[in-house]
């Protein structure tokens, strides 16, 4: 195991246990189920193979959309990674959430959540339980707004910033607000692999924890470029993929991987593969440490993306279809750049199913908020799932339309009504602004434009555009 390469670490995973333990001695959570919520970074809508992956399985995974609910039609909050991370925790859509695109303020690091901001850990952790992220914040720096220690976590460790998060042999994390220096990847010499050394330090949370309900957030920054694996999973998907096209990245300009950009990489396609199976085999673990402590019935696991695949670092999504054959990848809001892969499992009360249900990752906190009755903020734009989950479909509020916003390229904006999507291109230009109009029912890949044959949809939708955007200063159109 890595982490215990790193005394320091070791030290403060220590100390993190005492306050793991004492934290929330004041309210029970008792009897209330845990919940591990897992977001993978960049992870296309068919980039699982129960989504119709073809070029490689992921069988653990599929094992849990099997024996819970699997959704066919569910988005992220936007097409990068901040404002869609930000609508999945404030359960706010992108014309309302405070961050709504990616956007570094200072060397200290990205635009914050606001003070007044509630998200889903701080409910948690309100309800009693103990709370904890490990993997990519990205919503703020230390003594920001967003400053993750006043944002409901009782421990953190993993990358502050979505730059930072570029390099997967990083010379320094973060514990809390605290740097940690990795020395064995000084020099460039990439001994040690963050997602692992993150994925130690998730069981190592879980083993300290089993004995109180925990909220466990793991935004893992699989399988965001760089594409980087350790050999001996890159070694097991060579000369599987057909003839490789390397990635040259900036092999001449190291220093700055450390800065986000992106080192070469010659087997990028085996390199892409080899991140798939790395993260399913750590979600294998995790449900095996849950099993171990007898506290898999009454854990609930979430899997979803925080976006459409992405095209950089060598990745090519045309060739594993991770897109499913949807039209658009990240940065789009065509629904490749947006619909992703959801999967909620809890044995004790999730039946296996599939559901076409229309939701997104804004759904997630009213969900769990009504799972264990914690009080929601006042406003918020989800729906709970909770009914679809029970499969009791009678019960489910449906979403009038969900709405995304993109601020850069021009501006987009995107809204679904029923079958309806409208796609807004140049939107902060309105003389130059492209209004598209698709029947997803009929034209799932968003191939034909019928704006023209539905001159009274296009005005509908367009006004609930303009009432679903609340301006704000620092991400106009």
């Amino acid at each position: 195991m890595q982490i215990r390469k790193i005394s320091l670490i070791t030290i403060l995973l220590l100390v993190a246990a005492i306050a793991d333990a004492f934290g929330n001695e004041n309210k029970s959570a008792a009897g209330l189920p845990n919940v591990i919520l897992i977001v993978a970074d960049d992870l296309g809508y068919g980039d699982l193979s129960c989504y119709g992956q073809k070029k490689f399985q992921t069988p653990e995974i599929d094992k849990l959309a099997a024996e819970g609910m699997q959704f066919s039609q569910h988005y992220a909050g936007a097409p990068v990674c901040a404002p869609s991370r930000s609508a999945l925790l404030t359960a706010r859509h992108t014309g309302h959430t405070t961050i709504r695109g990616n956007k570094k303020v200072n060397k200290y690091g990205d635009f914050p959540l606001s003070a007044t901001d509630t998200i889903l850990p701080q409910l948690f952790k309100e309800n009693g339980y103990t709370t904890a992220m490990f993997g990519k914040w990205g919503l703020g720096y230390p003594g920001s707004s967003g400053d993750v220690s006043q944002k409901g976590f009782d421990s953190f460790f993993g990358y502050y910033g979505h730059l930072a998060a570029h390099n997967y042999h990083p010379e320094k994390l973060y514990f809390n607000n605290e740097p940690v220096a990795i020395p064995q990847n000084k020099k460039y010499s990439n001994q040690v692999y963050a997602p692992a050394m993150i994925h130690d330090s998730v069981l190592a949370f879980m083993e300290r924890n089993s004995h109180h309900p925990f909220f466990l957030y793991i935004p893992t920054v699989i399988p965001h470029a760089e594409l980087a694996a350790p050999s001996v999973y890159l070694q097991e998907q060579l000369n599987k993929y057909g003839t490789e096209h390397p990635y040259k990245g900036i092999k001449t300009l190291r220093f700055a991987t450390k800065f986000g950009a992106y080192d070469a990489q010659y087997s990028p396609k085996a390199a892409f593969a080899a991140m798939l199976q790395i993260l399913d085999k750590q979600v294998g673990e995790i449900v095996a440490s849950l099993k171990q402590k007898g506290i898999y019935e009454n854990t609930i696991i979430i899997i979803t993306s925080d976006n459409g695949p992405h095209k950089e670092g060598g990745a090519q999504p045309d060739y594993f279809n991770s897109n499913a054959g949807l039209r658009g990848y990240k940065r789009d809001l065509y629904e490749g750049g947006i619909r992703v892969p959801l999967i909620v499992h809890w044995p004790e009360k999730i039946k296996p199913g599939k559901s076409n249900l229309i939701s997104a990752n804004w759904d997630l906190m009213p969900t769990l908020a009504d799972i264990i009755q914690a009080e929601m903020p006042a406003q918020t734009d989800g729906v709970s799932l909770l009914p679809t989950l029970l499969q009791l479909p009678e019960k489910q509020v449906q979403h009038s339309y969900l709405y995304w916003e993109f601020h850069e390229q021009g501006g987009k904006q995107a809204i679904r009504m029923n079958q309806w999507k409208a796609v807004v291109l140049n939107a902060k230009q309105p003389k130059r602004a492209k209004f598209e109009l698709y029947n997803l029912q009929e034209d799932p890949s968003e191939k034909a434009d019928v704006s023209a044959t539905y001159p009274q949809i296009v005005e509908m939708l367009k006004k609930l555009i303009l009432q679903a955007n609340i301006p704000s200063p620092d991400f106009p159109f």
